[in-house]
């Protein structure tokens, strides 16, 4: 895939490993290779290529992920597309993506 970077550190992505059951979805799933595994546990890898899409916290059995999807550079791309624009976030400082 390729190697997307979006505003750094503004991710909402969390992971808690002590939920993980080591099933690797997340790998499965996400489009940008976020995640690993470490000692049969997923972990973060690419914080900064999380496109906020949400695809990893839907479809995790455990509820080990959470993230805030439709925020973000993810939803800046999608309303960019609907709207034929330019991908922004439209923040008025409120957003998380621009905290």
């Amino acid at each position: 895939m390729f190697d997307l970077k979006y505003i750094s550190g503004v991710a909402t992505l969390q992971l808690d490993s002590d939920k993980c059951n080591g099933c690797r979805m997340c790998l499965y799933v996400c489009p940008h290779a976020v995640f690993d595994m470490d000692r049969k546990k997923a972990v973060v890898v690419n914080h900064d290529s999380c496109m906020e899409c949400g695809a990893c916290a839907m479809n995790c059995p455990e509820g080990a992920i959470s993230v805030h999807a439709g925020v973000g550079c993810a939803s800046a791309v999608l309303q960019g597309w609907i709207n034929e624009t330019e991908p922004t976030c439209d923040c008025s400082g409120e957003s998380a993506c621009c905290g």
